[in-house]
C-alpha cells in the first residue's frame, strides 16, 4: 500500500474510497516483490501493479467485490499446470496479495499514507492470515515504537505486533512475520505483513569528476538520495550537477566522518588521486555501509590496496572494497561506465552474480538477502 502512497494521498484528499491490492508473500520467480501495490477506486480507476500484467484483470475484480461487499480477502495466485492459459504467473511463482477496502475516513491508513507521502519512516502491519474477523486490521507503527490503530484482539497482540513491526522498520525491511493469536512471539496462528518505508537510502559520490555527473543521474534513476562531495569548489558547483540532491565542498574523508550513514548507503569513490582515496577508504572500509567502491586502473588499485594496508586496513576491511568499481560492461563513455557502476551496486546489494541470465542457470529473482525469491518472514529479531 505504501508503494502508491503519493496517488492515495491523493484519493484520500479528494473523499474516494478505495480498495488496494498489496502483493504479501511470494514464492518462486514472481514478477514484483512483497509490498507492490495496486488500487482500485469507486469509478473504476487503477493506479499500480501487483503483477506486471499477469494476474492484473483479476485482481481488479477482487478490488471491486472488496469494494462493494466491504470485506478484505487474501486470494493465491500461481501458475496453472494443467490450463497455462488460465489466470495465473505463467513465469511460475506464486503471489499471495491481500486485498483490503479502505474508506476515506480510516485514520490509520490515511496516516500511514500521509508519512509515507512525506517521506517519514514507519511501517504499516496488517493481519494477512487469522481469524476471519481481524483480516485487514491494521496499526501504524513508528520508528520510536508508538502506534496508532488496533488489530482488534487483546492488548498484548497490538504490543506484540508493533514491537514486531518496529523491528522491521529499525532495517527497512518488508515482510511477514508470525506471532500467535494471544499476542504471544511464538509463531502460531496469525501471519503479519508489514509493510517498511523509510527515506530513501543515500549515495555519496566522492569526486566532481565527469563520470560523477553521470553517475549522479544513474543513482537518482535507482532512487537514491545522491551527494556529490569534492574538496575543489571549482569542481563541485551545481552547474555541473544540477541532479545532485547535495553538494558539498569538504575533503572526502572529513566530510564522512560527520555525515549520517546506515546499512543501505552506497559509497563511490571516484577521484583516484592517494591523497584523497586513501584517508577516505580508511574510514569508509570500516563503516557498516551497504557498498564501498572505488575508481582507478589495475595499477592504481594495487598501489592503492598497498597504501591501505600500510595505514593499518586489515585484509577482512579491504576485502569489502569494490575496486576498480563497475561490472565489465566494455563501458567508455561516462554514461556506460555510471551503467556498469550501477549494476555492481544492484547486484551487490541484491546478491546477483552480474552474469547474462541466459543460458546461466541463475536464479532471475532475489530476495533482499541474496537468496532466491521466496520466503519473506522477518529475521529481523535474529
Amino acid at each position: 500500500m505504501l508503494d502508491i502512497a503519493e496517488e492515495l494521498s491523493r484519493w484520500f484528499g479528494e473523499g474516494r474510497d478505495f480498495a488496494v491490492a498489496t502483493v504479501v508473500a511470494v514464492g518462486g520467480s514472481a514478477p514484483r516483490g512483497p509490498g507492490a501495490a495496486l488500487a482500485v477506486d469507486g469509478d473504476g480507476t487503477v493506479i499500480g501493479s501487483v503483477s506486471g500484467g499477469c494476474v492484473e484483470g483479476a485482481v481488479y475484480d477482487l478490488c471491486v467485490r472488496a469494494l462493494r461487499d466491504g470485506r478484505p480477502v487474501l486470494e493465491r495466485f500461481g501458475y496453472d499446470d494443467e490450463d497455462a492459459f488460465a489466470v495465473g504467473l505463467t513465469c511460475g511463482g506464486v503471489i499471495d496479495i491481500l486485498v483490503t477496502p479502505v474508506r476515506t475516513d480510516a485514520p490509520v491508513f490515511r496516516a500511514g499514507v500521509s508519512a509515507a507521502g512525506r517521506g517519514e519512516a514507519a511501517a504499516l502491519a496488517r493481519v494477512a492470515r487469522g481469524p476471519v474477523e481481524l483480516l485487514g486490521r491494521a496499526l501504524l507503527v513508528r520508528p520510536d515504537g508508538s502506534y496508532e490503530g488496533s488489530l482488534d484482539g487483546p492488548p498484548e497482540l497490538d504490543r506484540t505486533a508493533a514491537a514486531e513491526a518496529r523491528a522491521m522498520l529499525d532495517i527497512g525491511r518488508t515482510g511477514t512475520v508470525e506471532i500467535a493469536e494471544d499476542g504471544s512471539h511464538c509463531p502460531g496462528g496469525m501471519t503479519l505483513f508489514v509493510e517498511s518505508r523509510v527515506p530513501p537510502p543515500r549515495m555519496i559520490v566522492f569526486g566532481a569528476v565527469d563520470f560523477a555527473t553521470a553517475l549522479v543521474r544513474a543513482g537518482k534513476f535507482l532512487g537514491y538520495h545522491v551527494t556529490v562531495c569534492d574538496a575543489r569548489p571549482v569542481f563541485a558547483t551545481r552547474l555541473r550537477f544540477p541532479d545532485a540532491d547535495d553538494l558539498v565542498v569538504d575533503w572526502p574523508h572529513r566530510y564522512l566522518r560527520r555525515t549520517a550513514t546506515d546499512a543501505r548507503t552506497v559509497l563511490c569513490v571516484l577521484t583516484h588521486d592517494a591523497k584523497f582515496d586513501v584517508p577516505l577508504l580508511e574510514a569508509a572500509l570500516r563503516l557498516p555501509v551497504a557498498f564501498v567502491g572505488a575508481m582507478g586502473s589495475r595499477r592504481t588499485h594495487e598501489d592503492r590496496n598497498r597504501r591501505l594496508l600500510e595505514v593499518g586496513l586489515t585484509n577482512q576491511e579491504l576485502a569489502r572494497l569494490h575496486s576498480p568499481i563497475g561490472l565489465d560492461l566494455g563501458a567508455r563513455t561516462p554514461e556506460e561506465t555510471a551503467l556498469s557502476i550501477a549494476a555492481e551496486i544492484v547486484a551487490a546489494r541484491r546478491g546477483g552474480t552480474g552474469v547474462p541470465l541466459t543460458g546461466s542457470g541463475t536464479p532471475i529473482h532475489h530476495d533482499a538477502d541474496g537468496g532466491e525469491a521466496g520466503d519473506t518472514r522477518s529475521r529481523a529479531a535474529a
